[in-house]
């Protein structure tokens, strides 16, 4: 006979009570039984776990490890059993989720719709990350979807938790007629005297980055317009009003085109983040694995992007950024 759950069960019960009658009890046993079962249990393991004495029975140093390891068991069986009904309740669970102005958000949505059927998503959409924070940390969203730079890393409390989605670097979206339109990848410093729409504080660290780029690149934007509604702001690019930097996950429209700059002076990292306390860690990787897996379908159907790829691993850079 091997040992079973059941006879962990005992040994527990034995231990807390200190007396095989009560253990007896409590289990449902007859005390005859139960001191039947106990002598079992300890023939299976080889060495006494109980001595008698004065008030009851107590564990042998044996008995001490044998219980602690039993209570262990049972701890971890009993997470398996929550477990199992979790995964097949019907409950629907809900999923407040903020988002930045990204184009991933339709494809991720149609993917958890499909991986976690009883996943109830509502979306926030907000214009900036740190304010994205602060939603979460009021316990106002369970999840997001944000950014910052290399160099200027996010800051939250204890309370959430980040994972870095992809890094990229930013691009630039120009008139099809632009001057520079036929370079495979446009020098910003080529780029001083145009008209560009840049968006507002996203309250971790952009347009701070753009600008300080510019500044290390020799210029400062002589007209700057702030505008980040992006489907307005491609019909703009498409007049020629001007030019914006843009993720390269962003479809060109007719009469834009997304260019690379050159040396990759801009980076943005796109991030998960979460309450620790408001969401369940499957949920977290179950969000961050298709939020992976819906960046790297965009980036393989840009061209823009995958052209800069194929250039990046043909010509080593001095200055690749992150990966």
């Amino acid at each position: 006979m091997d040992l079973e759950l059941r006879h962990l069960r005992v040994l527990c019960a034995l231990a807390d009570s200190g007396s095989v009658g009560k253990a007896a009890t409590a289990l449902g046993y007859t005390q005859p039984a139960m001191s039947t079962q106990l002598r079992r249990i300890e023939g299976l393991l080889g060495e006494g776990v109980f001595v008698r004495s004065n008030s009851g029975i107590e564990l042998t140093p044996f008995g001490a490890q044998v219980v602690s390891q039993a209570r262990e068991v049972l701890a971890l069986t009993d997470n398996l059993t929550r477990l199992r009904r979790h995964s097949t309740s019907t409950e629907a669970h809900r999923l407040r989720l903020g988002v930045i102005n990204t184009p991933a958000v339709p494809m991720l949505l149609d993917a958890l719709r499909d991986a976690c059927p009883d996943l109830v998503v509502s979306i926030s959409s907000v214009y900036a990350t740190g304010e994205l924070i602060s939603l979460l940390e009021s316990g106002e969203l369970d999840a997001g979807l944000g950014c910052d730079y290399p160099g200027m890393p996010i800051r939250h409390s204890p309370n959430l938790e980040h994972r870095a989605i992809k890094t990229v670097p930013v691009f630039v979206a120009t008139h099809a007629s632009h001057p520079l339109s036929h370079r495979l990848e446009i020098p910003l410093e080529g780029l001083s005297e145009d008209t560009w729409f840049v968006s507002s504080d996203d309250g971790v660290g952009w347009p701070g980055a753009f600008y300080d780029a510019c500044r290390a690149a020799g210029f400062k934007p002589a007209v700057t317009h702030e505008f980040h509604m992006l489907d307005q702001l491609l019909s703009m690019i498409s007049r020629g009003l001007g030019v914006t930097a843009v993720q390269p996950t962003v479809c060109p429209t007719s009469g834009v085109l997304i260019k690379p700059l050159a040396g990759d002076p801009l980076w943005q990292r796109h991030l998960l983040l979460w309450r620790r306390d408001l969401i369940e860690a499957s949920v977290v990787e179950t969000l961050h694995h298709h939020a992976v897996r819906t960046h790297r379908h965009l980036l393989a159907q840009a061209p823009h992007f995958q052209k800069w790829v194929a250039r990046s691993y043909a010509t080593p850079r001095s200055n690749d950024g992150p990966g």
